[in-house]
C-alpha cells in the first residue's frame, strides 16, 4: 500500500521512478509544493520524506527490488528478521524491540515539530470522498456539497466509527480538482447546521480548508475512476473510542483461553502447547498402523523438550 501511494505522488508531481524530475517540468518559484513530499537531495535527486518498517523483510524486499527501489533511501527501508505470526506480543515485546531504536531515530531526523497539539488524543480519522469505480463514473459526478456531506458519512470511513455519536475537536478538508472556495463555503455552512455532526464548546468552528485545483490523478489500470473532484477529511473526533471499544472488548475475550496466554508468556519463550498437541493430533490421524504413530509422537516430544520450545505453565 505505501508502495503504491509514493507511486501515486510520483505521478501527480511529475518525478520519475528514480527520482529525477524532467527538466521541463516547473521547480523552484513556479511550483515547489512536492517538497511537503519530497526532500532533494544533493544531486538534484528527490527522496520521500516516508519511512518503510515491517518486520517481515519480504514485505521490504518488495520495495527495494521494485520499479521505485531507486526512489528511496536505503536506511529509510527497515525489515526485520521474521515476522510476529500474528502475535501482539512478539511484535511488541520481543522482535518488535529489535528495531525500534533505529526507526525512532530515523523518525527524529524526519520531524522536527510535532503537529498533535494533544499528545494524548492523537488518533486522527481519515476520510476520502468520492471511492466510485469506473463504471459508475460515467453515470455520476457529485458536486462540492455531495463529496463534503460524504465525508461525515461513516462509509467513507477508514476507520469503522459512528461521528455521529462523538463530538469533533478539529477537522481539516482537503479539496482537489475543480472546487472553488464559494462552493467550499456554501457546503461548509450547511453542515454546521445539522444536529448530527457536532463541535465540542471549546472550538465551535474548528474547519480548516485546503485547495489544490490539480484534479486528482489515479494509477492507470487500477480500481478508482478518473474524478473532476474530490476531498480527503482528516479530523479529530471522539468517535474513535469506538473502535478502541472494540479491540478492548476482542481482548477480553481472548483472556480466559489458556492456552493462547501461553503464546504471550516468558517474553522470548513461545510456549508451543497448542502447536505440539495440534501436530500429535494431526500424526495420529493420517499415520497408520497405531504404533508407527505413537513412534512418532513420542520421537516429536522429545525433541520438542530437547530444543528447549516446550515449556509446562
Amino acid at each position: 500500500m505505501g508502495n503504491t501511494c509514493w507511486e501515486l505522488y510520483c505521478l501527480e508531481h511529475g518525478i520519475q521512478p528514480d527520482g529525477q524530475m524532467p527538466s521541463h517540468k516547473p521547480v523552484g518559484g513556479h511550483d515547489d509544493s512536492f517538497t511537503t513530499f519530497f526532500s532533494e537531495t544533493g544531486a538534484g535527486k528527490y527522496v520521500p520524506r516516508a519511512i518503510f518498517v515491517d518486520l517481515e523483510p519480504t514485505v521490504i524486499d518488495e520495495v527495494r527490488t521494485g520499479t521505485y527501489r531507486q526512489l528511496f533511501h536505503p536506511e529509510q527501508l527497515i525489515s526485520g528478521k521474521e515476522d510476529a505470526a500474528n502475535n501482539y506480543a512478539r511484535g511488541h515485546y520481543t522482535i518488535g524491540k529489535e528495531i525500534i531504536d533505529s526507526v525512532l531515530d530515523r523518525i527524529r531526523k524526519l520531524f522536527q515539530t510535532n503537529l498533535v497539539p494533544y499528545p494524548r488524543i492523537h488518533f486522527p480519522l481519515a476520510t476520502y470522498a468520492p471511492v466510485i469505480s469506473a463504471e459508475k463514473a460515467y453515470h455520476e459526478q457529485l458536486s462540492v456539497a455531495e463529496i463534503t456531506n460524504a465525508c461525515f458519512e461513516p462509509a467513507n470511513q477508514m476507520v469503522k466509527c459512528d461521528p455521529r455519536h462523538g463530538k469533533y475537536m478539529a477537522c481539516c478538508l482537503l479539496y482537489r480538482g475543480d472546487v472553488v472556495p464559494k462552493d467550499v463555503n456554501v457546503a461548509i455552512a450547511a453542515i454546521k447546521t445539522k444536529r448530527t455532526i457536532q463541535f465540542v464548546d471549546w472550538c465551535p468552528t474548528g474547519f480548516k480548508v485546503g485547495i489544490n485545483y490539480q484534479p486528482p490523478t489515479v494509477v492507470p489500470g487500477g480500481d478508482l475512476a478518473k474524478v473532476q473532484r474530490a476531498v480527503c477529511m482528516l479530523s479529530n473526533t471522539t468517535a474513535i473510542a469506538e473502535a478502541w471499544a472494540r479491540l478492548d472488548h476482542k481482548f477480553d475475550l481472548i483472556l480466559p483461553n489458556f492456552y493462547r496466554i501461553n503464546l504471550f508468556y516468558q517474553n522470548n519463550k513461545i510456549l508451543c502447547n497448542n502447536i505440539y498437541f495440534f501436530v500429535l493430533n494431526l500424526c495420529c490421524c493420517s499415520i497408520n498402523p497405531p504404533s508407527k504413530c505413537i513412534a512418532f509422537c513420542l520421537f516429536f516430544d522429545s525433541r520438542i523438550k530437547t530444543e528447549s520450545c516446550f515449556y509446562d505453565a
